[in-house]
């Protein structure tokens, strides 16, 4: 039986990653990540010829692993869209309570220490926010169309307002040290959309 071991590249990865969300990416150097990974840097170089590189990478981890998990939850019909909108928040709220992540949520986190000129990079960030939106639009359309919801909830309006307020809810969950935060939150965007 193969043992299921990291590759240099995979390691270099989990090290940057937890750096660039508990120390931040400007903060993080090369010898950083080296020191921390114990990965030479020339090593890692093969592999990514730049900080910003090394980010994208990261971020295109997050999203492929957050989006299936999203896509998933959406595709399952024999939930409520109360069950689907619980599930999202759970997926979102579990990674994050395990970690310590700067702002709560890595992708807030690591879109707002991206430079300005990363534009790639903030443009994948802003793309999984997009369709996490749209998730959130499809089990809210699902819910009305299953006459779980009222047929005049504003859709794309109220898929916002929960992805924001899972948002804010993970951030200030950080920010205060409480998780009660998120843990509050689902009953009561549950008792909103009754």
């Amino acid at each position: 039986m193969k043992k299921n071991t990291l590759t240099n590249k995979d390691i270099a990865l989990q090290s940057a990653f937890t750096l660039f969300l508990t120390k931040g990416f400007l903060a993080t150097s090369m010898d950083d990540i080296v020191a921390h990974s114990k990965v030479s840097k020339t090593n890692i170089y093969y592999y990514f010829k730049s900080k910003e590189e090394l980010l994208l990478a990261i971020v295109n981890q997050l999203i492929a692993h957050y989006e299936q998990r999203i896509n998933y939850i959406v595709s399952q019909t024999e939930l409520t869209v109360q069950e689907k909108l619980e599930a999202v928040l759970h997926i979102l709220s579990d990674t994050i309570e395990q970690n310590n992540y700067l702002g709560g949520c890595p992708f807030l986190t690591l879109y707002t220490q991206t430079p300005i000129d990363a534009v790639e990079i903030r443009d994948r960030i802003k793309s999984f926010f997009e369709k996490q939106l749209h998730g959130v639009e499809l089990i809210l359309a699902q819910g009305i169309a299953r006459q779980e919801l009222k047929k005049e909830l504003p859709v794309k309006q109220t898929a916002m307002l929960i992805v924001s307020s899972i948002e804010g809810a993970l951030f200030l969950a950080q920010a205060s040290n409480n998780q009660d935060m998120i843990k509050n939150l689902f009953p009561t965007l549950a008792s909103m959309l009754k």
